[in-house]
């Protein structure tokens, strides 16, 4: 049974667990709590709960990295192998000219080679995690052969260098530097790649994260809380999350991640917890190069480029291969690619001499303490994403993460685009310390969050200052509407319950129809006065009476949408239509108000003929056109892009066939988490936790997605084996 904002608490105090819990009535600063330790597992085992999550139990750490890798097989195996065969390098061979973009992308990079280089430089006992990982997969595959598709079986065996391959990929090759920035290379689902959208001047992370993380100071019941929250696609593979509960003699994790990554990003346990989400750093650089001679012009002199050549093999329709040479030119800066519009470009990418990016968020989700989290953040090989940490010890915190090259001049902007590549004035050939970078610790405001907006402000009132560090690090931009709701919500909200904290989480509110629209209510009456329209009349009616909430039964939003596309743009984040604009020191109260009232009410009169035009009607009911659609499931949606200003975010399709749209970034996975003894956590897998053929778990949470209810996520030993659904027995 879902649980829903209303119910919450209700449900914590009927646990059977609740006796050893703390009370409710909180205090100031709570110090360090003593559990009692877990027994440790008996056996190797999976439970399988009733909604397709792997509660894994090892008698050491590698059964359990066994355990997980066996676990993601069976609900992702298809997805995973093909993922696999991918950052190989073979798709090409594997699967034809589809695949050939991503291979030719892949191989000039030198990923394939480098990730083996990387797999061999492992620390001896985290490689031994990455082969039981590898080996869980393979496990499942030969005793499961009929469940995985025929297409994929070439790539098993898979091993430890797949892992660390796939991981190299996901986030060098498409966090850090996505192809569709590259220029060349394969661009599946465009729309969903990061560092593409951020390329974008306009971009808000719409299909990034949220996160929040709440001192005892701020909570009715003195413990920490925080939040996690990314809203990656829906369809793209490599960012499709699982959700896993792994338990080791001497480690508990519970959380999402990425499939076929074998440590869990989005994680918590009875001691602490950790969420990610995108920051838009400038890890790599596009140089333009300037050809002359056969070379490239670098510091007044011709240079000539490194030439090598690689090979790859493509599978014709009629299943022959073809062998194929590929020449990767070289420069001072990296490898040349060749842009469509003729441009040549070399790509320069930070953070290629760190290959323990696997193994610090290992030790960052294992932390017993604060120190030794922030010892593991100190190693520095995670190349991007901000991080939020919250602790049962009451520390909060936020990190500006990532591998940052020092730069000798520019902002951000600057780095973003083209950069000239003749001169060695622009060759970064260093990286930023992790004290470099902007980090808020325990701020007074006792809150931290992020929405994928720039570092600038992760609590209220700030305290950190942009003018301190080096202009290209984050753009100085305003805040977006989404970020301001959660700066607005975490501020007016203090003593939060769970119950509270889980309703702002829900929240649907659109910001900028609270700038907005009581200004255009004013002058679209005023004309209307003047010179009455019925259909301006009807349009001032529904929005006076809209509560400005994006509820799947409002009968507004879908008007006020196409209006603000108008005045603030596609995103929704054109600042140039407020009355007052931006500003730094009111970052939660501004922009405000419409600058023109007569173009405003135009604007309101296109609207009024798009809306009717696109769906029929000036009042179309939200969820009729909005579904949560999946399979043979298709309920009605609620939630809008964060440019609007909701916190529960989803960015809607265009309308198919029947007029109807449906989610392609947004609330993905959420879980909400309080450090009480023992901890109480509930959370939520959008589109389910499995995507394997036949599978009951790939839509089974999406009635809870459109209730608004959350699953308790079991812990205890005595919870999950009294809603265990299936038990593998592991290798011993």
């Amino acid at each position: 049974m879902g649980i829903n904002r209303r119910t919450v608490l209700a449900r914590f105090i009927a646990l059977a667990f609740t006796a050893v819990s703390v009370g409710l009535s909180g205090c100031s600063a709570p110090g360090p709590l003593n559990l009692v330790p877990a027994p440790a597992p008996a056996r190797n085992e999976i439970l399988w709960d009733r909604y397709g999550v792997p509660h894994i139990y090892g008698r050491d750490a590698n059964a359990v990295f066994y355990g997980y890798g066996y676990a993601q097989a069976q609900s992702h195996a298809d997805e995973i192998l093909r993922l696999y065969g991918e950052a190989r390098g073979r798709g090409a061979e594997y699967w034809g000219a589809k695949f050939e973009d991503t291979a030719v992308w892949l191989i000039k990079n030198d990923v394939p080679a480098r990730s083996q280089r990387w797999y061999d430089a492992q620390e001896p006992g985290f490689k031994s995690k990455l082969d039981a990982f590898a080996k869980g997969l393979n496990d499942y595959a030969a005793a499961h052969p009929e469940a995985i598709a025929p297409d994929v079986r070439v790539v098993l065996p898979v091993s430890g260098v797949d892992v660390v391959a796939h991981a190299h990929r996901l986030m060098n090759y498409i966090y850090v530097a996505s192809p569709n920035v590259g220029g060349e290379g394969d661009a599946p689902e465009p729309a969903s790649l990061p560092t593409a959208a951020a390329a974008d001047p306009g971009y808000t992370g719409e299909d990034g994260s949220n996160t929040w993380a709440v001192a005892g100071t701020k909570t009715a019941s003195g413990r920490t809380m925080l939040l996690q929250n990314p809203h990656l696609s829906w369809n793209t593979n490599f960012f499709t999350y699982y959700e896993a509960h792994l338990v080791a003699p001497d480690f508990e994790l519970y959380g999402a991640t990425q499939i076929g990554l074998p440590v869990v990003r989005f994680a918590f346990n009875q001691q602490m917890g950790i969420s990610n989400t995108v920051n838009g750093m400038v890890g790599a650089t596009h140089y333009k190069l300037t050809l002359k001679e056969g070379g490239y012009v670098f510091d007044g002199a011709v240079r000539p480029f490194t030439v090598q050549t690689a090979h790859y093999r493509l599978r014709q329709a009629d299943g022959s291969l073809v062998d194929k040479d590929l020449t990767i030119q070289s420069t001072v800066h990296g490898p040349v690619f060749n842009r469509p519009d003729g441009t040549v470009t070399a790509l320069r990418v930070a953070g290629l001499d760190r290959p323990g990016m696997l193994h610090q968020y290992f030790d960052m989700v294992t932390a017993k303490n604060y120190a030794a989290f922030n010892a593991a953040m100190q190693r520095l090989q995670v190349p991007t994403f901000n991080i939020s940490y919250a602790d049962r010890d009451g520390n909060i915190e936020y990190i500006f993460n990532g591998i940052a090259p020092r730069r000798s001049r520019g902002d951000h902007a600057y780095w973003r685009g083209l950069v000239p590549g003749d001169t060695s004035a622009t060759l970064w050939t260093e990286v930023h310390p992790y004290k470099d970078l902007p980090r808020v610790t325990n701020p007074p405001a006792g809150f931290v969050q992020n929405t994928n907006d720039p570092p600038w402000f992760p609590s209220w009132p700030t305290t950190i200052q942009a003018d301190d560090y080096p202009a290209y690090l984050a753009p100085r931009t305003p805040e977006s509407m989404r970020a301001q709701n959660a700066l607005k919500m975490m501020a007016e909200n203090d003593r939060l319950t769970l119950d509270r904290f889980v309703e702002l989480k829900l929240s649907t509110r659109s910001l900028l129809a609270d700038r907005t629209l009581p200004d255009l209510l004013v002058a679209a009456t005023r004309v209307n006065q003047a010179a009455p329209e019925a259909e301006l009349q009807a349009a001032i009616g529904l929005l006076s009476a809209w509560d400005h909430d994006y509820t799947k039964d409002n009968r507004a939003g879908l008007l006020f949408e196409e209006w603000a596309k108008l005045f603030a743009g596609p995103g929704f984040t054109g600042v140039a239509n407020y009355a007052v604009p931006f500003d730094a020191a009111r970052a939660t109260s501004t922009p405000t108000g419409i600058k023109d009232p007569v173009a405003a009410v135009q604007m309101l009169r296109t609207a009024i003929a798009s809306t009717r035009a696109k769906y029929g009607a000036l009042d179309r009911v939200f969820g009729e056109v909005s579904r949560f659609k999946l399979g043979d499931v298709d309920l009605p949606g609620d939630g809008h892009v964060g440019g609007l200003g909701p916190f529960r975010v989803l960015t809607w399709g265009p309308l198919d066939a029947s007029g109807h749209r449906h989610p392609q970034h947004g609330e993905t996975w959420m879980g909400l988490i309080e450090f009480t003894t023992p901890v109480k956590a509930y959370g939520l897998m959008s589109y389910g936790n499995a995507r394997q053929p036949g599978s009951p778990h790939r839509s089974d949470q999406l009635g809870l997605l459109s209730r608004h209810e959350f699953r308790e996520l079991w812990l205890q030993r005595a919870q999950v084996e009294a809603n265990t659904e299936e038990k593998t027995a592991l290798l011993p």
